[in-house]
């Protein structure tokens, strides 16, 4: 049994196809497909079911699939533990934003952090939460930016600021002359709300008193942030924005309502799987995001974190 194999093994199993994999390795097909045979045969055990398509691990290939992705990641959390702050700093890598987070942070911390650090490989992806925390398990991605808790004992939180969720509120709502909202307030039948799946959505959503949501009537529901403030722009009901997702240019400041104390916001960290030991980029990761944000953001003083689950 070697690295490779197991290599090999992964692969296959995020692609589900032969050739593909074979790419994802830089073999070819006929070298990847003799190297899992061997492992099947020196294990004794039929790790993929070839029958059906696209192919599946067994019951006894799952077991496997999840071993080798943890040998592999110590494997290379052993390379990282003894390599210089210049190597930590240096190839490739991976990281994922939730995206009700990524328009409004990415184009603060990109610049900055490739400037400092223009050795660095950077891949980044937008993922929702649970797609974010399945790569990390399977070791697809190195680090994310996310809303916690995640409440996973395979993930490791990181908190690194908290934001403030505001109301968003056409000129012709009934809160529209309020100086602030409260939950409470939150119980018109024109709330505007993220599709499924986004855990901004499920915040808004727990924001919401019990008794609001009974009377809610969810009518439009978006992929996009941007998306519900247009529709509010226009004249159409009301939403929950992020603080950094605030228009620049409001079509009128008396749109956005703040809420009472104690404020409801949610809170960003940074996150890695468990076994991630290269801490030296991670307190980089972190510093070039503390340093882009304004310093209100840094306290949770007086607010309400807000859980997405």
């Amino acid at each position: 049994m070697t690295l490779v194999q197991l290599e090999y093994i992964v692969a296959l199993d995020n692609h589900r196809h032969f050739v593909q994999a074979a790419k994802s390795c830089f073999v070819t097909q006929p070298t990847l497909t003799m190297q899992i045979k061997k492992l099947e045969e020196e294990l004794n055990v039929v790790i993929f079911d070839r029958h059906r398509t696209p192919l599946v691990p067994t019951k006894e290939g799952a077991k496997i699939l999840e071993k080798a992705r943890d040998v592999l990641r110590e494997a290379r959390q052993l390379r990282t533990m003894v390599k210089s702050d210049k190597e930590l700093l240096s190839g490739k890598f991976r990281i994922a934003v939730i995206p009700t987070l990524a328009p409004y942070i990415l184009p603060l911390f990109w610049t900055p952090f490739l400037n400092e650090f223009p050795e660095l490989d950077l891949k980044v992806e937008e993922e929702q939460s649970d797609q974010i925390i399945e790569k990390l398990k399977n070791d697809e991605l190195d680090m994310a930016i996310l809303v916690t808790p995640v409440e996973d004992r395979q993930i490791k939180e990181h908190p690194v600021f908290y934001e403030a969720f505001l109301a968003y509120t056409a000129q012709n709502q009934y809160f529209y002359k309020q100086e602030m909202v409260e939950p409470s307030d939150i119980e018109n039948k024109n709330l505007l709300i993220l599709n499924e799946g986004h855990c901004f959505r499920n915040q808004v959503l727990n924001i919401c008193s019990q008794d609001s949501k009974r009377k809610s009537k969810f009518v439009y529901e978006s992929g996009s942030i941007e998306t519900l403030i247009r529709m509010v722009d226009k004249g159409y009901g009301y939403t929950l924005i992020p603080e950094l997702g605030v228009p620049q240019h409001p079509k009128d400041p008396k749109m956005i309502k703040k809420f009472k104390e104690p404020q409801p916001v949610r809170e960003v960290s940074v996150i890695t799987h468990k076994s991630f030991v290269n801490d030296l980029l991670l307190e980089k990761v972190i510093d070039t995001l503390q340093s882009v944000i304004p310093e209100s953001m840094k306290k949770v003083h007086r607010r309400k974190r807000i859980a997405w689950k």
